[in-house]
């Protein structure tokens, strides 16, 4: 792997040298736009919308537009509003994972100390294990700054990058209707869940969309149709709530 970013990770007074490498990887499979009447690919070109010509990459600027005008930026200008967070993921404060909101999450680096022997990086690791908690940083990759969650995963720091408060829409204009619901639909629905519940193992799941996807693929390659799995939703056989949950009970009792 190849590191994306290079730095020190500091709490209080330490501070712990370390490359960042990203965690996680797309499943999707990559097409190609093509023209549907000779399937040449088709590029897409950055061009002046005054002249409608090409513009070289090393003549592209970003431009913030004010007041209707454009102020055109440049690398050091971007290094200069955050300068003392360009090389380290310094940690705020220490929280509980279980207190930050799932919708908050965006993507995982791993974090490698970039000296041989690092004692500090092995006793934050054990540290956070002992004490449940995971640090709250920020940093700045790529011209952004970025709000992260420091965690361990077996041996290894993981920053998990998430999203600002403002970043969060807010939902106070969705039209959820306040429906009551009774304690025996409640009960039941509660037994349902723990019938379902189970040791989180994500290894278990698959990515199957692609993987039927590929099969299609390659078998209109040898000029065949793929046999497609048709799924059938379970249906109730009344609208009653209760019903449905017993329906559902059930079912999984006999699977």
């Amino acid at each position: 792997m190849r590191s994306i970013w290079k730095g020190s990770l500091g709490f209080g007074l330490v501070s712990i040298p370390v490359k960042l490498y990203s965690a996680v990887q797309t499943s999707s499979l990559d097409f190609d736009m093509l023209d549907s009447r000779d399937h040449s690919r088709i590029r897409y070109q950055r061009v002046n919308e005054h002249t409608h010509k090409e513009v070289p990459y090393d003549k592209i600027v970003k431009g913030y537009k004010l007041n209707d005008e454009y102020v055109i930026m440049d690398e050091n200008d971007f290094a200069d509003a955050a300068p003392e967070k360009s090389r380290i993921i310094e940690i705020e404060s220490f929280v509980d994972i279980a207190d930050v909101n799932p919708m908050y999450y965006e993507t995982s680096y791993y974090a490698e100390p970039d000296t041989k022997s690092n004692k500090a990086y092995a006793l934050l690791i054990q540290a956070l294990v002992k004490s449940k908690k995971a640090g709250l940083a920020r940093f700045v990759l790529r011209s952004t700054e970025s709000l992260c969650i420091v965690h361990p995963v077996e041996k290894v720091l993981v920053i998990t990058r998430i999203r600002f408060a403002q970043e969060i829409r807010s939902s106070e204009d969705l039209k959820v209707p306040d429906i009551e619901v009774s304690k025996k639909e409640l009960d039941m629905g509660l037994a349902l869940i723990n019938q379902y519940a189970e040791h989180f193992d994500v290894s278990k799941f698959k990515d199957e969309y692609n993987d039927e996807l590929l099969k299609i693929i390659k078998a209109k390659s040898q000029g065949k149709r793929a046999t497609v799995k048709k799924l059938k939703p379970q249906k109730a056989t009344g609208d009653d709530l209760y019903e449905q949950l017993m329906q559902s009970l059930a079912t999984k009792k006999g699977a």
